[in-house]
């Protein structure tokens, strides 16, 4: 989609010119003031279309409601301008306009609900989804915010596109492949024996069941004077059997979606290279499959991670916590403040929470309160979970120092408290567990398509350049 700054957006031949309609406040357009019923209540994303007839340079004008202006926010716009993309879809609209009738600077978020709105995942059709082609704001919209927006809306749809892939295409060697590819970010990439020689064994024992090799990726982005460190790490199970204790054939329809984190990870750390924050960033992935081959890991297996702690094995699906495990031992010994997990992990979080929100824990109530508040912001919802020394007690092992899950029960804050072993006290922690909300069967809110949603891109992105 083409974004164009013009300086009158009325003067462009659109298919449709989207106009907005706040309570007590007439809108900028005499058709939609004669035209607009009156039980037209400018509720959120109400909508109205109208039929020019030649009149005006737009074909259609659509009126959208937004409420009470007092009450305009980044979300109301984002949503509701996501609520009229799709209906101009439905319209075959190939270009589309945006003013809206308020001080707001709403150009940004704007822009940022329309991209959410018209992406489709359409490269294995022979028939292409309808898209909108061009998309129009008036000149005077803050730019700084229009151009952060594009760059935040590429990122989504970047992670959006890999993490939709067929696992047969996003292997662990494709992610390696693409983060090395990344403008403007060094990376570095280990192979088995590396991973070996650096004592990760808790994640090669996961891998060892694939004929596709590990991957573990380090990306950095380092601007000329750093505020501060921070490292991100993207769960990157690139396929999930369950290993030997395999899933039921359904579950495994969409285990695609078990990277999607890890996709995350990489469209922030190319947002990094474009937003060039004064934050040093580094973007961490332990890329692999969990598959049943006769070199898989086997329940009852003691592994031992890169901290020397040694898990027995009680479930061989429960593997991103391992893989997690050794990355974030990785991590904690590069130095950094902060260390953010993001992690398809439990199902105990999608029951808990469902596809609304992302669950959340830490060491730090400060840095999780800040990560829950700028998601409110950027339009993702965070639930705090409990970390309770009950959850650990479950995991504990008569033969090795801990197992890797605990009873059916609490599964989500469980997980938590395994990962929390392998942080140093040292560096400020969360772990977003993105199971319900990574990836949607259906469509739904303003996100329209089912597929990946890029759950944690808007959060992060945000976070980062506003150290």
């Amino acid at each position: 989609m083409e974004i164009k700054l013009v300086e009158n957006v009325k003067e462009v031949p659109c298919d449709v010119l989207i106009i907005s309609k706040f309570k007590d406040k007439e809108t900028t357009s005499d058709l939609a003031n004669k035209f607009l019923p009156e039980d037209f209540e400018c509720k959120k994303g109400e909508i109205f279309v109208i039929h020019t007839h030649g009149e005006q340079n737009a074909k259609y004008i659509l009126v959208v409601g937004l409420g009470d202006e007092k009450d305009l926010t980044n979300n109301v716009i984002r949503e509701s301008v996501s609520k009229a993309i799709k209906k101009c879809a439905c319209l075959k609209a190939k270009k589309v306009a945006v003013e809206f009738n308020t001080d707001y600077n709403y150009g940004g978020p704007a822009l940022l609900g329309a991209s959410i709105a018209n992406y489709h995942f359409d490269k294995y059709k022979t028939k292409k989804d309808h898209r909108i082609n061009e998309f129009y704001l008036p000149s005077d919209v803050d730019v700084e915010l229009v151009e952060r927006a594009e760059v935040v809306s590429e990122a989504m749809r970047f992670s959006r596109n890999l993490s939709n892939e067929p696992a047969a295409f996003a292997t662990p060697t494709k992610l390696a492949e693409i983060a090395q590819g990344l403008e403007g970010i060094e990376t570095e990439v280990f192979n088995s024996a590396k991973i070996q020689e650096l004592g990760m064994g808790a994640y090669l024992a996961v891998a060892k069941g694939s004929v596709e090799p590990p991957k573990f990726i380090h990306m950095k982005y380092t601007p000329k004077h750093a505020k501060k460190k921070i490292a991100i790490i993207g769960k990157g199970l690139c396929f999930d059997s369950g290993g030997l204790d395999i899933k039921p054939p359904s579950s495994m329809l969409t285990m695609r979606d078990d990277m999607s984190a890890a996709a995350s990870v990489i469209a922030i750390m190319r947002a990094m290279a474009k937003l060039k924050p004064d934050v040093e960033v580094h973007g961490i992935i332990a890329a692999c499959e969990n598959m049943p081959g006769a070199g898989a890991y086997k329940p009852g297996d003691i592994l031992t991670a890169m901290n020397g702690k040694t898990i027995e094995v009680d479930n061989t699906d429960a593997e991103g916590r391992l893989t997690l495990a050794d990355a974030l031992c990785f991590a904690c010994k590069l130095k950094v403040d902060e260390v953010v997990d993001i992690a398809t992990l439990t199902g105990a979080c999608m029951v808990a929470l469902g596809t609304a929100a992302t669950g959340i824990m830490g060491n730090d109530e400060k840095f999780i309160h800040d990560i829950i508040e700028t998601g409110k912001i950027a339009g993702e919802k965070y639930w705090e979970l409990p970390m309770w020394q009950e959850y650990r007690d479950q995991m504990d092992s008569e033969i090795a120092d801990m197992k890797n899950t605990g009873t059916r029960y609490g599964g989500a804050s469980a997980a938590g408290m395994f990962l929390k072993e392998f942080v140093t006290d040292d560096v400020k922690w969360a772990h977003l567990d993105v199971a319900g909300t990574a990836f949607i069967e259906k469509p739904q809110k303003e996100f329209l398509c089912g597929g990946s949603t890029a759950a944690g891109v808007r959060t992060m992105i945000k976070y980062i350049i506003e150290q």
